[in-house]
């Protein structure tokens, strides 16, 4: 299974977004990465290079390299309606993020590694395809172990941290209780730019 391991802020800076809840830790968010920082005067992107940058802005924030991202693209084509909102529902039915919606890890990096280390349920049954796809009604669970580790337990008690509309959670217990929306995505993703770059 292939993942990127190389510096994560540098992908942050890249993108302009916080892709992966650093927060303070996240220093020169605004400057571009590489050696040189800077060039000076920087022209405005074009059509293209904008619809890149919200594929990448997507892509890095999900976790998924190229080719997975594109059999997303893909299927969302296939299906009737709106096939941005159907891209963007499909990637928050995966496993690891569901773990990070529901507020038990504190990122999907995180929740990716719980699940591939095999301490996710679903249903009951282990499950450690951080790509699993959840439907309605699915119930998503820890096993003893995870549950006792120091940061999940942090994670799980923030107060701050908003559960969407679709999931509920009770302690480490959470339920697919709808389908995801469009406004319950607060990351700034342009997923029209997304589509129209696959379309060309």
């Amino acid at each position: 299974m292939a993942k990127y391991v190389g510096p994560k802020d540098r992908l942050s800076r890249r993108e302009n977004f916080d892709l992966f809840g650093a927060g303070t830790k996240l220093t020169r968010l605004t400057v571009p990465p590489g050696v040189h920082g800077p060039k000076g005067f920087t022209r405005a992107p074009s059509q293209y290079g904008r619809q890149l940058r919200e594929k990448q802005k997507a892509k890095r924030l999900y976790g998924l390299l190229e080719k997975q991202f594109r059999r997303y693209v893909e299927e969302a084509l296939k299906t009737k309606g709106n096939t941005g909102e159907a891209l963007l529902v499909s990637l928050e039915k995966r496993l690891d993020n569901v773990i990070f919606r529901l507020g038990i890890a504190p990122g999907r990096p995180s929740a990716r590694q719980i699940v591939s280390h095999g301490h996710v349920l679903v249903n009951g049954k282990k499950v450690n395809i951080p790509s699993y796809n959840l439907v309605v009604g699915d119930t998503v669970s820890l096993d003893s172990v995870a549950s006792g580790i120091p940061e999940i337990k942090k994670a799980s008690e923030r107060k701050d941290f908003k559960i969407p509309s679709w999931l509920e959670r009770k302690a480490l217990v959470g339920k697919v209780a709808g389908v995801p929306r469009r406004e319950d995505i607060s990351e700034p993703i342009s997923e029209q730019d997304i589509v129209e770059f696959y379309s060309r």
